[in-house]
């Protein structure tokens, strides 16, 4: 792949590295304006024909859209209000999208008005109270939190997720939750209510809960009743891609509509098929409410058959590009979502490395082993093209997920249809029970033979350090590989085999850095506390009797481990009583 070829893919690459760029340094307003009047200079230029300018056209090109991204994200950036609250205030509320739950309390994102003052905040419902809708307006007590900023920079910064998000507040309801009906619904808000309406249809059905929450996950993007066991199951087996409504789920539904639309029309009205599809895709989009992964797949799928329309031979880069830069543009802190990142980077994979993976397989001369061997090599590739940002910010992999892919995706494309007509004939009321036996039935073995995969635990492996450096040369070595699958010499050997030594000697580098340290930290976890000391490659941590040590695992120690780069630790119980540790002559409370 020559990058001169392609221009638009070179520019957005560019307008991205403006994006970073903004969000590393904030540049303020005082900078911003210089650069737009710059980045207007340099369109305007390019309507002169000098000499100069010609040749350095592509340069100021790419300059210009690195300020473009610069001067997106100032303008896109979240500055949370400084509101002060008492503890408890009454908040009239209205919900806008419903979030995951936890063991006690249901999560929304809500828009609220308090006093005179409206905040974009994150509600959190006790679970004895009725679920919300958006027909609704509520009232009640809540206790109103700023999100916090983590102790240590190896923990998840949560504030920091919800400011990208425009949120920057939790309330707690603990009151009374008083209702009013709603007659101003938007035309979001009422296909927001229509398809919570399908929701609840389909938890009426005779289903077991497990099947329910799975046809909910996989058509309706949903999932915020599944259960811990079955998401842990889909992580731990590399199937999560199946669950979440992906580029696979969009292709599959396109696929539906266009094979029936092509029964029904004429032979010379084939591309309005194409068009009508679209149209059907997008509504569908808009109904299951515009989540991140859907809206990418579907301007990717919509860009690829403008080229086919147009007749044009479709280009994968140019639409995996255009598709970028369209979602950008609208929302640059997007390009902060590890959905977004590992979508892309998965169709990439496909790009660079299927082929080369293709063209070492035998020669595939009936429709089985092309099904066969193309699930293998697209799994393949797209997995380790993803691989160095699933450990990046994961700190996890399981090689069995490669067996998983290969057994479950060749039948994924049965199931989102049957979940699909699922959903369509619960959605108009139409409920059969021998249907709902059969679907029951598939979804229940599929789940078994999912977490039959998932319990392969020797394969499974957590705790994996892996920073930014590393990422770069784990890329670096991924590129090269496809030079060395197509062809196989001296040069490309060496080349590849150079890489990865670099990448050995930066990761034992580190590892002896990190493993010469110690140190002791306090660490805050909900209303406990955890201490932990560390000497060397060793580390101990101290938890109150009382604790959840699992969320204390999960939260606490796992991060601190993949951090640190240990593999092991110790972990002490205190009694319920406060301790005090005494360690090198100071002294630690553990309340």
């Amino acid at each position: 792949m020559k990058l001169n070829k392609q221009p638009l893919l070179i520019l957005v690459i560019s307008f991205i590295l403006g994006i970073f760029f903004q969000d590393y340094f904030s540049w303020a307003d005082n900078f911003i304006y210089p650069i737009i009047g710059i980045c207007i200079l340099i369109l305007v230029s390019t309507f002169f024909r000098y000499y100069f300018l010609h040749i350095t056209k592509p340069y100021l090109l790419g300059l210009m859209f690195f300020g473009i991204g610069v001067v997106l994200h100032f303008f896109n950036s979240f500055s949370a209000q400084d509101i002060s609250f008492s503890k408890n205030e009454a908040i009239v509320f209205k919900i806008s999208k419903k979030l995951n739950s936890n063991d006690k309390k249901r999560k929304y994102e809500a828009f609220a008005q308090i006093g005179k003052e409206n905040i974009n905040t994150i509600l959190y419902i006790p679970k004895s109270e009725n679920e919300l809708d958006f027909k609704h307006y509520y009232k009640a007590e809540a206790y109103i939190s700023k999100p916090k900023t983590p102790q240590y920079d190896f923990q998840f910064d949560y504030a920091k997720y919800l400011k990208r998000k425009n949120i920057g507040y939790q309330c707690y309801i603990n009151g009374k939750i008083i209702t009013a009906e709603r007659n101003d619904l938007s035309r979001s808000e009422k296909l927001s209510q229509t398809r919570l309406q399908v929701l609840r249809n389909i938890d009426k059905t005779d289903m077991s809960s497990k099947s329910k929450e799975f046809l909910k996950g996989i058509i309706l993007a949903d999932r915020t009743e599944i259960d811990v066991q079955t998401v842990q199951d889909f992580n731990r087996s590399g199937l999560v891609h199946f669950l979440a409504i992906s580029g696979t789920h969009i292709v599959v539904i396109f696929g539906l509509f266009y094979f029936l639309l092509i029964k029904i029309l004429p032979l010379k009205l084939r591309k309005y098929a194409i068009i009508s599809s679209l149209v059907l895709i997008w509504l569908f989009t808009a109904f299951i409410g515009f989540g991140s992964s859907v809206v990418r797949s579907s301007i990717m799928l919509s860009v690829y058959f403008i080229y086919v329309l147009l007749q044009r031979k479709p280009d994968l880069l140019h639409s995996l590009a255009l598709s970028a830069f369209i979602i950008l543009i609208f929302d640059t802190q997007q390009i902060f979502d590890v959905g977004f990142q590992l979508s892309f980077l998965a169709v990439l994979g496909i790009f660079w490395l299927n082929q080369p993976i293709v063209s070492r397989f035998p020669i595939q001369d009936n429709w089985f082993k092309k099904l066969i061997f193309n699930t293998i090599s697209i799994s393949v590739a797209a997995q380790l093209a993803t691989l160095p940002l699933v450990l990046y910010y994961f700190h996890q992999f399981s090689f069995i997920s490669i067996i998983a892919n290969f057994f479950i995706v060749p039948f994924s494309e049965i199931i989102i249809v049957f979940s699909f007509v699922m959903t369509a004939l619960i959605g108009f009321n139409l409920d059969l029970n021998i249907l709902n036996k059969l679907y029951d039935f598939i979804i229940e073995v599929l789940l078994k033979v999912i977490h039959w995969f998932a319990d392969f635990d020797i394969l499974f492996f957590e705790n994996i350090s892996m920073n930014l450096l590393e990422v770069f040369v784990l890329f670096l070595i991924i590129y090269l590989m496809r030079f060395a699958i197509l062809k196989l010499n001296i040069r490309n050997f060496s080349r590849l085999i150079m890489i990865v030594f670099v990448f050995l000697i930066i990761r034992t580098g580190f590892n002896i850095y990190e493993n010469s340290r110690s140190e002791i930290l306090l660490h805050d976890f909900s209303k406990n506390k955890v201490l932990s000391v560390k000497k060397k490659n060793q580390v101990c941590f101290w938890v109150n009797e009382n604790s959840d040590k699992q969320k204390i695992i999960r939260f606490i120690i796992n991060p601190y481990c993949s951090a640190k780069r240990l593999h092991r630790y110790k972990l002490k119980v205190f009694p319920k009583t406060t301790q005090k540790v005494v360690y090198k002559g100071k002294i630690y409370e553990i309340n």
